[in-house]
């Protein structure tokens, strides 16, 4: 077919016909053409040509319009806002030549006749001839109108798309990427309508936006039509779902589901024509957008379209209520994490910080310091200063020209797919969305720092920080006969660190997403009636909202959170260790001091292993073994082992293990492997015994120290006392790798020491370690460690290698 046409139905285009209909129809086609059978859905449609856009500007004139009025503003005789207004007003007042407009409609006619109807609703969106390149995305520059309806409401709204290449955003951003004005062309699709103002719609990637960490789906989700997810309108639903299991229609691996607020949703306006805003019911805020199958569907979807394509993608989808159906709408490359070094990792710390202000969603994973500049309305743009700190409530492509000047970027609204968080990653500078409240905690002219270097959650503190960043090669780091793992226990942090080449995950603290990511004591949720206080009540009716019961939540929750921590290093072994709260720790939960003794000393006290088979807490505790079977199970992490902290008697090992086997954890079965916690006397001095019960030992360094010497950890006094290097606790470990080793079982180490002194994972290797875990930050540091210790000797060139978690090979 030519290329000089003036309609091309989406079923004979491919991505190769970007010139002639832009990024956006030609992908439409691609996937009509080539991804329809495979199940996916695409409403139709058909685009104009960059042709017919050429043939309407030189019936106008408006070529050499446009040509004047840009010398016009490269040589400072008028402004960029004279000269765009002078253009678009140009476009409107346009009349359409008769072959066009004739075109446009009798494909109008065909498409609505195709549905069986008079009339159709349809989307008209612009597709510039370029678009959605590497570095230059080209996000939300031109215009799209919904629920369009009748032919001269279709070509009015195809003339504003025409315009729409010269708004001053646009007109801004070409300038910026260096395009000519002349060069790009725009086609406009007309699409069928997706009755998604009666369901819901979203923005899904197949990587990570903020990592790019590349096993996972990202989806975001809202009530109404999608322009409000676009443009950063509302906080929407976010799920997140792990690629590589995704093959195994049994399991049901969704590793995030975080309810956004959804405050306002786009839907079709009374009149039948157009669209308008209306509040979302409080019932639809505080419920999901999607069910289970639905995710998994869209998400199987994403990888389909991503592996077609052959790089990451950015698409976006639509749910007709009438009928239940998903439908994708568009789909385009990811343009600005797809092209980064896989082997470099980029690390921003931020120190002596001043008080949290204001927190919101984390964009990338920068850190800036500048005086705030609060910005209502894109009128106000004017009065921007360079290198200030934007604060506004949402951002669309009129604020370009200032985004690109900004130190940060803070908004009230939006998720991780809207305008801001797109534009503000593209520009690399670090911007914190969904705030809720900045516009009133921040003030005109203070200085603050935007932080986003800590994880999911960005925050904003008062005054100047101290902003230190690094750039570390991972490509030239050897491997090592002994394994060097992570300490991880943040679930909103853990995509940050997917680049280290470590061996698995050596200790994920149960305790820490219980605290963090749950928040509410077990008890608490199996028997409400013995809280006693209104205010923690109504807390926990908050935030188990939508569960069946109380419990369930509690499963969930804490199930998602350690998922996003087993996903990370899959297939390698990720150990999680079973909840080591003291009673003052699990006290401090949401309707904790209802259920926990107080103690003297809870360091030494109600903690561990005592706790799992004791009638104050074993029903929590099969509350924990339900998670854990979610996990491997129902999710696939079949990675995931287990480790029993604190156990002080092997009587007290065999009642653990009987418990976990009467909830579903039998050790072996579906190979299961439990490990033991290394951290009291006892555990040294029984090594053979307990090395008969268990798969594996984790020396717990810090534990260990306190109860040899006979120091409280957490003593200011003795501080200086406290020494993991003390020849006594040295003695103890290099005994119980001697007597476990003997036994043929391996043994690691994941304790603090090691992170915080490189120079004892020497020593821990001199001792025949297995296994080493550290915390992400000092995980080069000591790995470099580790290399010289072997080489000293002669250990890297062993030919057994032992396995932390499995019977040791020798």
């Amino acid at each position: 077919m030519g290329s000089d046409q003036t309609i091309r139905w989406f079923e004979t285009l491919t991505r190769d016909d970007v010139p002639i209909v832009g990024g956006k129809n030609a992908s439409l086609g691609e996937m009509i053409g080539s991804l329809a059978d495979k199940g996916i859905n695409v409403p139709p449609g058909f685009a104009t040509t960059a042709a017919a856009y050429r043939r309407f500007l030189a019936a106008s004139r408006l070529d050499k319009l446009i040509s004047e009025k840009m010398q016009e503003f490269h040589s400072r005789q008028a402004t960029l806002s004279d000269v765009g207004a002078s253009i678009r007003g140009a476009f409107l007042d346009a009349k359409w030549p008769d072959d066009i407009s004739h075109a446009i409609t009798a494909a109008y006619r065909e498409l609505a006749a195709r549905d069986g109807r008079d009339e159709a609703g349809v989307a008209v969106r612009s597709s510039a001839t370029a678009e959605d390149l590497p570095g230059a995305s080209f996000a939300g520059q031109q215009e799209s109108f919904l629920n369009i309806r009748g032919k001269a409401e279709l070509l009015d709204a195809c003339r504003r798309c025409f315009a729409s290449l010269f708004t001053d955003r646009a007109i801004a951003y070409r300038e910026l990427k260096g395009f000519g004005h002349d060069a790009v062309a725009l086609s406009i699709g007309v699409q069928r309508m997706v009755r998604s103002d009666s369901a819901g719609s979203g923005v899904m990637f197949t990587i990570d936006t903020e990592t790019g960490f590349d096993k996972v789906v990202l989806i975001s989700a809202a009530w109404g039509l999608g322009e409000y997810v676009v443009q950063g309108n509302v906080e929407p639903d976010e799920y997140h779902v792990f690629k590589p299991l995704l093959a195994d229609p049994a399991l049901v691996p969704i590793i995030k589901k975080q309810c956004g607020t959804k405050q306002r949703m786009l839907v079709y306006a009374e009149n039948g024509k157009g669209t308008q805003s209306r509040a979302t019911l409080d019932h639809d805020r505080e419920r999901l957008v999607l069910g289970d199958r639905e995710i998994l569907l869209l998400a199987r979807w994403a990888l389909t379209i991503e592996r077609h394509y052959g790089c990451p993608m950015d698409m976006e989808w639509a749910k007709d209520g009438p009928d239940g159906e998903l439908f994708i709408v568009q789909a385009r490359p990811e343009t600005v994490r797809v092209h980064e070094r896989s082997d470099l990792l980029r690390e921003v710390e931020v120190r002596n910080a001043g008080r949290v202000l204001a927190r919101g969603q984390a964009i990338g994973s920068l850190a800036a310091s500048g005086p705030v500049c609060r910005i209502e309305d894109a009128s106000e743009i004017d009065r921007f200063v360079d290198g200030a700190v934007l604060v506004t409530g949402f951002t669309d492509p009129d604020w370009i020209p200032i985004m690109q000047r900004a130190a940060a970027i803070v908004t009230d609204h939006g998720g991780r797919t809207s305008h801001a968080a797109i534009v503000s990653r593209e520009l690399g500078v670090p911007a914190i969305v969904g705030c809720g409240d900045a516009n009133t905690k921040l003030a005109d002219g203070q200085v603050v720092t935007v932080n986003c270097a800590v994880g999911e959650t960005g925050l904003v503190h008062e005054g100047r920080a101290e902003i230190h960043a690094k750039e570390i090669d991972l490509s030239g780091i050897p491997e090592t006969h002994t394994q060097v793992m992570l300490n991880l226990a943040d679930p909103a942090a853990v995509y940050r660190w997917w680049k280290l080449p470590a061996d698995g995950v050596g200790l994920t603290r149960m305790e820490f997403v219980i605290a963090n990511h749950v928040k509410v004591h077990p008890m608490a949720l199996l028997e409400p009636d013995r809280v006693k206080d209104r205010g923690e009540r109504d807390q926990i009716a908050r935030l188990t909202r939508g569960y069946a019961e109380p419990a369930e939540y509690y499963v969930e929750q804490l199930a998602l959170g350690l998922a996003r921590i087993a996903a990370l290093m899959h297939p390698k072994r990720v150990i999680i260790r079973f909840s080591d709260f003291k009673t003052n720790e699990y006290a401090d939960l949401v309707g904790g001091r209802f259920f926990e003794p107080v103690e003297e000393n809870p360091m030494i006290g109600f903690r561990g292993a005592s706790r799992y088979a004791s009638p104050l807490f074993r029903t929590a505790f099969a509350l924990e073994c339900r998670a854990i079977r979610k996990l491997r199970q129902e999710m696939g992490f079949s990675n995931v082992a287990v480790m029993v902290p604190f156990c002080r008697t092997t009587g007290e090992a065999d009642q653990v293990l009987a418990e976990m086997e009467k909830n579903g954890l039998a050790k072996g079965e579906g190979g299961l492997e439990v490990l033991m916690m290394c951290e009291v006397p006892s555990n040294v001095i029984l090594a053979r015994d307990f090395a008969e019960r268990f798969d594996g030992f984790s020396i717990g360094s810090n534990d260990l120290s306190q109860l040899v010497l006979g120091i409280d950890r957490d003593s200011d006094l003795l501080a200086d006392e406290f020494e993991a290097g003390d020849p006594a606790v040295r003695w103890m470990i290099r005994r119980v790798i001697a007597e476990a080793h003997d036994c043929d079982t391996a043994v690691g180490l994941c304790g603090q020491a090691p992170s915080d002194d490189p120079e004892f994972a020497e020593f821990l290797v001199e001792s025949g370690i297995d296994s080493i875990s550290v915390t992400p930050d000092s995980f080069v540091a000591v790995k470099r460690h580790v290399v010289h210790a072997e080489e000293a000797l002669g250990k890297a060139n062993h030919e057994s290698k032992v396995v932390f978690g499995a019977k040791a090979v020798r």
